[in-house]
């Protein structure tokens, strides 16, 4: 089957976006790829780069133009020293040179070369054409992609479809294509949903490769949520949207407080702090925007399933291993990831994940839907409870529109995830309170009601910033 599995749905990237940054990054290091594979990258003088539909007119506010110009450079998302950034992008812009590829020097001047065109490419609303030339101004090669959501990259073909990725074709044990694909697995094998996931799994990756990769993936979310937790200040962008999430935390901990020296050492301290029933979902709100106050300073996030709605998980994870278990292991993080991934991929296969598709109902929501599920199996949910938790959080999402000011993941995204967070704890738990024998609506109709839902929406609401919030508001009223 063509497989999506745990590690497509959750990725190490550079924020603000999933689709504006993390999607074009990679864009242009394939483009560069592209360039070397064809052994034409030492003739190329001259780059432009040609933003269409959303990634131009959210382009700016989701660091679009320096997410392509560090991908042109083969810096990589995943490992470059973000505090760097600043000081790599000054360089290009005050030289208006570049390393293209890390192997050739060529002139670029990044007010003229990125180009943000306001129409729409047919394809997919995140269109980005990549063009070089020889010294001579001849076209040596043009590339198209499409940023479709989640830091998933695509190519037109007649084959595609606009919310699809090409997969590697893996034979699995348990063909997953649906929620109903699912559960029946589940029953006829008596397996957990993360079981029957971990096998599907073993077919790409050793044991210890996956418990490697699951661990990183935490530790980047416990990471981002630790410096979220433990900065001040005002995010940049020009709306000065001052960080809440350290003041929360200060205040949470109180008489408690000490400077935490890494993130273990954290957990530590929360577990050993007194919380009270008021203070519950302040502690998810807090741990939510924490991670995405550092994805709108362009911070080291994972996609869950995006980076605009990098927050819900590790918030609920967080509140599982703080608040509601301080018994909690590496095992059962492992265990919540591989749940959350599934629920995840059956958006992505047969709805979309990207909110320039679908609006935010489509990231928020489904996030809010992945981390109910992983939640509800962490409390003992059968299969079944599982899959209802997941159906709850997200169709109380249905409809939800994209419309964020100045173009910037902050307002209202950052508050955005502490409600999703919130939402998915509350779903899981009545899913526990459920009999699945009486639930009304299966998780494949909302999955289904979702796509039609986002085929329904006016685009101006789905992250076009030409709608709803972003047009009631503007930066000079901040």
């Amino acid at each position: 089957m063509d497989y999506i599995g745990v590690f497509d749905m959750f990725k190490i990237g550079v924020g603000p976006s999933s689709s504006h940054t993390l999607g074009p990054w990679r864009a242009a290091q394939a483009f560069v790829a592209e360039l070397k594979q064809a052994n034409i990258i030492e003739q190329v003088h001259h780059v432009r780069v040609d933003l269409y539909g959303s990634l131009s007119l959210t382009g700016k506010g989701h660091s679009t133009d320096i997410a392509v110009m560090l991908g042109l450079e083969d810096s990589d998302p995943e490992t470059i020293d973000t505090a760097l950034i600043p000081s790599i992008i000054n360089r290009m812009q005050v030289q208006n040179e570049m390393l293209l590829g890390a192997v050739k020097q060529i002139h670029f001047y990044p007010d003229k070369d990125i180009v943000f065109h306001t129409d729409f490419l047919p394809f997919h609303a995140n269109g980005i054409t990549f063009t070089a030339w020889n010294e001579e101004e001849v076209v040596l090669y043009t590339s198209t992609f499409y940023s479709i959501g989640g830091g998933f990259i695509v190519k037109e073909t007649p084959a595609d479809e606009p919310n699809t990725v090409p997969l590697e074709s893996v034979e699995v044990p348990y063909p997953i294509y649906s929620a109903k694909d699912l559960l029946r697995f589940c029953k006829e094998t008596g397996k957990s949903i993360s079981q029957i996931v971990y096998e599907n799994e073993l077919c790409l990756r050793t044991a210890e490769e996956i418990d490697r990769d699951l661990d990183k993936i935490w530790k980047t979310m416990l990471d981002c949520a630790f410096i979220g937790c433990h900065t001040s200040g005002v995010l940049p962008g020009g709306l000065n949207v001052h960080r809440r999430a350290y003041d929360i935390h200060q205040r949470l901990m109180g008489e408690h407080y000490q400077w935490s020296v890494d993130s273990d050492d954290w957990i530590a301290k929360i577990r050993a702090t007194p919380v009270h029933f008021r203070q519950i979902f302040k502690w998810v709100s807090c741990f939510a925007m924490a991670v995405n106050e550092v994805n709108a300073s362009l911070g080291r996030v994972v996609t869950a399933p995006t980076n605009g709605s990098a927050g819900v998980i590790p918030a609920v994870l967080l509140y599982y291993m703080t608040i509601d278990n301080h018994q909690a292991t590496k095992a059962d993080i492992r265990k919540a990831l591989m749940v959350a991934a599934v629920i995840g991929s059956l958006f992505k296969r047969s709805a979309t994940i990207s909110a320039a598709m679908g609006g935010c109902q489509a990231e928020i929501g489904v996030s809010s839907g992945m981390a109910a599920a992983a939640l509800c199996e962490l409390m003992g949910g059968s299969p079944d409870q599982v899959l209802i938790a997941a159906e709850v959080a997200v169709e109380h999402h249905l409809g939800l529109t994209c419309d964020p000011i100045a173009g910037l993941v902050q307002v209202p995204c950052i508050e955005r995830n502490s409600m999703g967070a919130i939402k998915a704890i509350n779903a899981a738990e009545l899913a526990i309170e459920t009999d699945p024998t009486k639930t009304k609506v299966p998780l494949d109709k909302v999955v289904a009601t979702l796509w039609q839902t986002a085929q329904d929406m006016n685009t101006k609401y789905k992250e076009t910033s030409e709608a709803g919030l972003a047009v009631a508001v503007s930066i000079a009223d901040c």
